[in-house]
């Protein structure tokens, strides 16, 4: 008996850890979650933290200044076989700015329900992250001014856009990106915004939280047009994790550089994006949970269930680099060759190591 008892034991599967731990029930969801922004003024650290970015942000208009003195030469952009400061940003950017819509629209097809504790940190950084994004393209062009050349505008110069070039792709791609991530964001806080609205004491709060709540109820045709409305959102929304940085790695691979030419690129860029962006809602997640009280709401599963998905996509993108070799040399080009073993092997292996260590080497242990 005893040995029948332990083989059903075993075979049993593990209990899943809550979504919440400790019990807790939605009353305490939103006292929780409301009362950081409740908060009469914010704490100490706040004031720090917003001291320090916006000193970081003075140095920044800073540096775009003396770029408008001494040209945009000043970010490399003279050297024909590295990537310029400018196109460097813009890709980690866009790339940061995935993982919002990868958990917010992909994960809620998938209807996996541990993304609604994180999907507020994640729609918030792919905002942020695509207009940081924009940034440097639009200062790239060298005459921010007449931007709106890019785009398809009748005018009297007669000028029309490149249709062929894969930076007017960019310029469509991100736009799309933003529009719909924006649309994402806010359309999810709207029965939040409704909550804040009700819980509001003064009356400037109250208004405003009024004004962005569209009048949500919280009735039962409400919920149902808002879930059809976020299921079409959705449905629209992931399509634009594969395509947006495959257009942005497109930017490299319809050049003739070695090294860049290649079809690899679009499912490189993507899995590396995915990476990168779980990466950086860790890195706000994992403090913001200890200093706001959020640990019964972000639990150890959620992180584990996000490194399991950084596991993958690091594992991705190590399968790329190895193919990025295997094609090199498939390909009998000696140019082609030159260029991967002078990146594995000349002045700057030093920076091709640390890259592997980071991004393959150091998830499968960590």
């Amino acid at each position: 008996m005893s040995t029948t008892a332990e083989t059903a034991r075993a075979a049993r599967p593990p209990v899943e850890e809550p979504l919440v731990s400790g019990g807790r029930d939605i009353a305490y969801v939103t006292e929780t979650v409301a009362a950081i922004v409740e908060k009469p003024r914010p704490p100490r650290a706040w004031y720090i933290a917003f001291g320090v970015s916006a000193m970081l942000a003075g140095l920044l208009f800073a540096m775009i200044g003396y770029l408008f003195l001494e040209g945009t030469g000043v970010w490399g952009l003279n050297i024909p076989v590295g990537w310029g400061f400018d196109i460097t940003n813009f890709v980690f950017w866009v790339g940061i700015g995935h993982a919002g819509t990868l958990i917010s629209a992909i994960l809620f097809l998938f209807r996996q329900k541990w993304r609604t504790s994180i999907n507020r940190f994640a729609e918030a950084m792919t905002i942020f992250a695509v207009v940081c994004a924009g940034l440097f393209p639009a200062i790239h062009v060298g005459r921010p001014w007449v931007e709106f050349w890019m785009f398809p505008l009748p005018n009297n110069l007669g000028a029309w856009p490149n249709f062929r070039s894969p930076l007017l792709w960019d310029v469509f791609a991100v736009t799309t990106y933003m529009l719909v991530s924006l649309l994402f964001w806010y359309m999810g806080m709207i029965p939040d915004l409704a909550t804040l609205r009700d819980r509001a004491t003064g009356k400037i709060r109250r208004v405003v939280y009024a004004l962005f709540s569209l009048g949500w109820r919280g009735s039962n045709r409400q919920w149902h047009r808002y879930e059809r409305a976020y299921l079409l959102l959705a449905g629209l929304a992931t399509p634009l994790v594969l395509s947006v940085h495959s257009v942005v790695s497109f930017d490299f691979a319809s050049s003739q550089l070695p090294g860049w030419h290649t079809t690899i690129f679009p499912p490189y860029f993507v899995a590396g994006a995915i990476f990168g962006g779980f990466a950086m809602v860790l890195l706000l997640i994992v403090p913001a949970r200890q200093w706001f009280g959020l640990k019964d709401l972000i639990t150890m599963r959620h992180l584990e269930n996000m490194t399991k998905i950084l596991l993958a996509t690091g594992s991705m993108v190590g399968y790329a680099y190895l193919i990025e070799f295997f094609v090199a040399w498939y390909s009998g080009n000696a140019v082609e060759r030159f260029t991967f073993i002078n990146r594995a092997l000349g002045p700057y292996a030093w920076a091709y190591w640390i890259m592997i260590t980071c991004n393959v080497i150091v998830p499968q242990f960590f």
